[in-house]
């Protein structure tokens, strides 16, 4: 739908109040991975007043589920998000992917222990997770392009802990 724009995606979620962290591709970038993503990750709070303020900066993203099949009936509200865990969206700032609980974690709850608040340019200020829980993550995920991210990432983690 629109181009990729993760800043503006944030920019959305953060105006709205929604409580996330970022995860996956965008993530991994802003903990040093030279790899490049088409779609931002995030790991939605998994709370009622959440899924309002989510279903609202979703809205404002013209959200549109992602590989659905024509036609199927899907309505954007707090009840849809509640009864579900993990939706891919088209979005007018590109793709979007909210996940309740990301693979290998129990979720917000989870990862928000370790996550840092980063400012990623333009006043945008987010939670980023913390580069053992993508780690974490990638492993549990199993996909041929996580397990190479998994490498990558690991390399990150140990110059790192160097320069540290």
């Amino acid at each position: 739908m629109g181009d990729f724009d993760p800043l503006r995606a944030l920019n959305v979620l953060t105006k709205h109040s929604v409580r996330f962290i970022v995860v996956g591709g965008v993530a991994a970038r802003t903990l040093g991975s030279p790899s490049v993503t088409n779609d931002l990750d995030i790991c939605y709070e998994r709370r009622p007043e959440n899924y309002e303020v989510l279903v609202g900066a979703l809205r404002e993203l013209d959200a549109q589920l992602r590989g659905a099949p024509p036609g199927l009936p899907f309505q954007l509200d707090a009840r849809s998000i509640k009864m579900g865990d993990c939706f891919t969206f088209t979005t007018l700032a590109g793709d979007l992917d909210c996940l309740g609980t990301p693979a290998g974690t129990h979720g917000y709850p989870d990862l928000v222990k370790n996550a840092t608040e980063e400012d990623l340019g333009e006043g945008v200020h987010v939670l980023i997770t913390s580069i053992d829980d993508l780690l974490r993550m990638k492993r549990a995920a199993g996909r041929p392009k996580d397990l190479i991210e998994v490498e990558i990432l690991s390399a990150v983690k140990e110059e790192r802990e160097r320069k540290s």
